[in-house]
This record gives C-alpha cells, sequence and structure tokens, in this order.
C-alpha cells in the first residue's frame, strides 16, 4: 500500500504525492499517522517562498548565513515537524506494535523510523493522542522559551520552568499557537498574571478561555495601558518578562516597549523580512533591555546536561495533562482530513483562512 505525502512543488503549489514505502529492515519500526499538526510560522513560508533557507546556506560551524548557497530547493518533501502515529510494524526492541508515538517527520500518511536516528516519544495512555501532536516539537519550543526565562534570573542554578515565571507579571505577543502554549505553560507555572496581546478579536477570545487576560494592541498605546497597570516601584513599570511569539519586527518592537527597566524579551519567532521598526535607539537603549532567543535548538548555555529535548517533552506531557482539555476546545480550532492538506496550507498562506492551531487527521 502507497503512502501520502504532502508536497510544495513551487511557491503556492501544494500537491499530494504516492510514495512506496521504503522496506523494513531489522532495528527499523514502521509508524501510521493518526494526526499531523500545521505550523504556520515554518510551514508556511515554504508556501509563500518567504524562508531564508530557499536562497542562503547556513554554516553551523561559523553561525552564519551564506547568500547565494540555498540549503533548499522546490520540491519541499519533508513539511510539518507535529506527527502522531500508531506503531505498525516493530523490528526493534525498542518499541513495541500497538504504541502511539509523537515524532517529527513531516506531513504524511506512514514512515518507517530507525530509533537510533529519529526522535520518538511515546505518549502515556491517558493523554488524548491529538494532543500528542505537541510533545515531540512544539511544545518543547514553549517549554524552552520559559526555560530561557529562568535562567534569565538564576543562570545554571534552575530548578524548574516555573523559576522564570513565577510570581511574575507575564505578557505574551501574539495569540498564535505557540503564543497560547506558552501562555499555558506560564499559568500552570504560578505566573503572577499572563496578559496576551493579539489584535484578532476571537485569538483574544481564545486566550480569555484558557485563564488569560487579553489587550487589543490597537486600542491605545498598549505600552500605556500595561506601564499604568504594572507598577513595581518608582521608574519601575511594564512586564517582568514578555514572551514575543510573533513573527514580525513590529511585534518585538511592541515586546520591548511592554517591559520594565532591564527585563527580558524571550523571543520565540520566526522572522523571514528586515527589522525597520525596531527602533533600538528608543527603550531598548534607554531601559536597558534585552533580548534572547530561545529557539529550540539550544536551551540555555550551561544547562544542556539537564535539560535535553526529553525532558521538555516530558514537561509538556505534564502541562497536557493539566491543560488539555481546554487546549483542544479552544486552540485548536479546526481539524481537517489529510487530503485537504494542499488547500488548507494555500488558504492559510495566502489569508483566504485564518485558524489558530490545525490538525491534519489520517
Amino acid at each position: 500500500m502507497s503512502e501520502r505525502v504532502v508536497v510544495v512543488s513551487a511557491p503556492e503549489t501544494v500537491e499530494i504525492r504516492e510514495e512506496v514505502p521504503a522496506p523494513a529492515r531489522e532495528g527499523t519500526f514502521r509508524v501510521a499517522t493518526l494526526y499531523s499538526g500545521v505550523s504556520a510560522g515554518t510551514e508556511l513560508s515554504y508556501v509563500k517562498g518567504t524562508n531564508p533557507l530557499l536562497s542562503a546556506r547556513f554554516d553551523t560551524d561559523l553561525g552564519l548565513f551564506v547568500p547565494g548557497e540555498p540549503a533548499q530547493a522546490y520540491p519541499v518533501t519533508r513539511l510539518g515537524y507535529m506527527e502522531v502515529g500508531r506503531v505498525t510494524e516493530s523490528a526493534t526492541p525498542a518499541v513495541a506494535v500497538d504504541t502511539v508515538v509523537a515524532m517529527a517527520y513531516g506531513h504524511r500518511t506512514g514512515y518507517l523510523a530507525d530509533p537510533l536516528a529519529d526522535r520518538w516519544v511515546p505518549l502515556p495512555p491517558d493523554l488524548d493522542p491529538m494532543l500528542g501532536v505537541y510533545v515531540a516539537h512544539a511544545g518543547p519550543i514553549c517549554a524552552n522559551g520559559l526555560l530561557h526565562a529562568a535562567a534569565d534570573v538564576f543562570g545554571t542554578g534552575v530548578r524548574d520552568l516555573g523559576d522564570g515565571v513565577r510570581g511574575r507579571r507575564v505578557a505574551i505577543v501574539g495569540a498564535g499557537m505557540i503564543g497560547l502554549l506558552t501562555a499555558a505553560f506560564a499559568i500552570r507555572h504560578g505566573a503572577d498574571s499572563v496578559l496576551v496581546l493579539d489584535e484578532t478579536s476571537w485569538r483574544r477570545d481564545v486566550a480569555e478561555a484558557l485563564g488569560c487576560a487579553v489587550l487589543d494592541p490597537a486600542g491605545g498605546d498598549p505600552a500605556v495601558a500595561v506601564k499604568s497597570r504594572w507598577r513595581r516601584g518608582p521608574g519601575d513599570r511594564g512586564a517582568d518578562v514578555v514572551f514575543q511569539c510573533r513573527g514580525r519586527a513590529s511585534a518585538l518592537r511592541l515586546a520591548m516597549r511592554l517591559l520594565r527597566p532591564q527585563g527580558t524579551v524571550v523571543d520565540l519567532a520566526f522572522y523571514q523580512g528586515g527589522a525597520g521598526e525596531l527602533r533600538l535607539g528608543e527603550e531598548f537603549h534607554h531601559n536597558g533591555l534585552s533580548v534572547r532567543c530561545a529557539q529550540i535548538g539550544r536551551v540555555p548555555r550551561g544547562l544542556a546536561a539537564a535539560w535535553d529535548r526529553e525532558r521538555l517533552s516530558a514537561e509538556t506531557v505534564s502541562m497536557l495533562r493539566e491543560c488539555g482539555a481546554g487546549i483542544l476546545r479552544h486552540v485548536v480550532t479546526a481539524v481537517v482530513p489529510f487530503d485537504k492538506a494542499p488547500e488548507l496550507l494555500r488558504d492559510l498562506a495566502t489569508r483566504m483562512r485564518q485558524e489558530v492551531a490545525t490538525i491534519l487527521e489520517c
């Protein structure tokens, strides 16, 4: 039986291709996909043609992009990183048939996995498998954001994810999937207040349903509103920490304006354009602010031994056990048949359709 794979063959050109499954070999296991989550940032950048890897190569040794040497060309055949599947065949003692696992192998109906090369997380039986789309990658992205906030306060002495938010006033810019999962983490770990800013009213409604306060950044100056509300002392107003979860330079500028002096923006966004709106000579300079990029490829320096990807996934499972019902009810706004993926991705990329979080169902 063939497997179906979602492929971006050119900008705004998405299709499903049939592939002959790779033959099983000793030490591997085969997965039949149950659900595949959609990332509106990374995936749509390939659909829109704006991903930086389409025009440059990232030199991992130098830590620099090399222009004119594309690292990725069309067709893009591995799209997506939030998959849940059931093991249908196993030739390894590492995993048994019928185990439900979270992985990151792209939008496809089946996958032959190598347990030594692929990352896989067995899902506990008490967790709804649909929530498992957040366990392998997306949830750890958000957990890593909290870990960066904790390291900003305690350095290598971090004890748990709550160290960066517990008892603190937290603002989150952007009520997309990453912003709302980060909000759920912050609430669970004892933040004094969690305020979500987003221009879209129904996204703010979702944040409210999760237990957050909300603010429309278009309804007057949001920085004035936040700093009028949150005061520590004379000349010390604003959020203790801001999680920036929207891929626009204007959103990063807003995040910096929300901070109290010497505060930190933990940046979880994926930027694909210029950054002329940042105006680094204003709040960033005069308030002595910091911006920490918290992408999943790196945990804070000095914490890698204690905080590997497995621990971040375990933290995600714990959060989903407590907050998962609300996430399924409010954050997951569409469950779409796998065969409708090309239409869905094109509509999301062209903004003909807007969702908070979308899941493909096989």
